[in-house]
């Protein structure tokens, strides 16, 4: 009898991660409009805004294209939905041991400039996987010493 209730719990711990990492990821769902507010208040969130401490003197479509190359260069990553030239783009980065998806929408903002808020679709903490994954993109995107610090909205 206990075997069978140990092969039932491993059978149900099979199937929920199969769930994580197989489960489809809905664009309508998670490729949001930022300046509409469209994230959890959880969410990490870092603004590029003229006049700020990292204000760039470039077209925010053009970062945001830049972007992008630096964000498909990350291990994991793929392109969820949106392009530059659509002025946002919803990114899933997985985690390598149980393929857990992030998603990360930047958007070209009248006024900011340039928004990207990253969140995670299991549970209610990341653990700082997400400003750290944000921090990092940004440092490259930027030239930047170090990560900045995410600057909310």
């Amino acid at each position: 009898m206990t075997g069978w209730i140990v092969g039932l719990l491993a059978l149900g711990a099979v199937g929920g991660m199969a769930y994580i990492r197989l489960a489809p990821s809905d664009p309508a769902r998670w490729h949001v409009d930022l300046a509409a507010g469209g994230w959890p208040s959880n969410a990490h969130v870092f603004c590029i805004k003229p006049g700020a401490r990292y204000d760039v003197q470039e077209d925010p479509q053009a970062l945001l294209a830049r972007l992008d190359a630096i964000a498909l260069a990350t291990p994991r990553t793929e392109r969820l939905a949106g392009s530059p030239e659509e002025g946002r783009i919803t990114w899933v980065t997985r985690s390598a041991l149980m393929g857990f998806p992030d998603y990360t929408t930047a958007q070209v903002m009248p006024g900011p400039g340039l928004c990207v808020a990253g969140r995670q679709r299991f549970g209610s903490e990341d653990l700082g996987v997400n400003e750290a994954r944000i921090g990092g993109w940004m440092q490259e995107l930027l030239g930047l010493e170090e990560r900045p610090a995410m600057t909310g909205f």
